[in-house]
């Protein structure tokens, strides 16, 4: 794919740039937004965290894994954030609503995210499975809004932005 340059500097990279780049945005402010917001509410240590997300794949053993788990923990969780943008990036340009209002997108898709990961993903997993808490829900998908819809939004519509214009 040919190289555009843009105000933004998001236009001079290809497309597998631009997933990296809106990955690792999305990945690291949602890691950590976890990462101050649990310990403070009380729920987790920071240890805890990441052993937890590695318990959708080694169930209550990653809690007895040490920082082994811990760091699994933390490549799933970047792994997932990869999936995710990879997703958007691939929709983006095929559905149109997604291009009418960038701040609506955002929020739709944080709410979307956590929708499958809340509904589809986690009670197929081997994470602790604890009721379903509406607040808990609606603190998750407001934090998805600012570190995974905002982020991989902006990133990848600035990109196709930057494509519409030069290409």
């Amino acid at each position: 794919m040919e190289r555009h340059s843009g105000a933004s500097g998001v236009g001079s990279r290809g497309p597998i740039r631009t997933i990296i780049a809106a990955w690792l945005v999305a990945g690291t402010a949602d890691i950590t937004a976890a990462s101050v917001y649990f310990p403070i509410a009380g729920r987790f240590r920071l240890i805890e965290l990441y052993q937890g997300i590695a318990s959708g794949v080694l169930g209550a053993n990653a809690f007895n894994g040490g920082v082994a788990a811990a760091m699994l923990g933390l490549l799933l969780h970047y792994l997932i954030a990869l999936i995710w943008t990879t997703f958007f990036f691939l929709i983006y340009p095929r559905l149109k609503l997604l291009q009418k209002n960038r701040l609506g997108t955002a929020v739709g898709f944080a709410v979307f995210v956590s929708c499958v990961m809340s509904f589809l993903v986690l009670p197929l997993s081997n994470v602790f499975h604890a009721p379903f808490n509406f607040r808990h829900f609606l603190i998750s998908t407001a934090i998805l809004m600012f570190t995974i819809g905002l982020p991989i939004t902006t990133v990848v519509t600035n990109y196709y932005s930057t494509i519409d214009k030069n290409g």
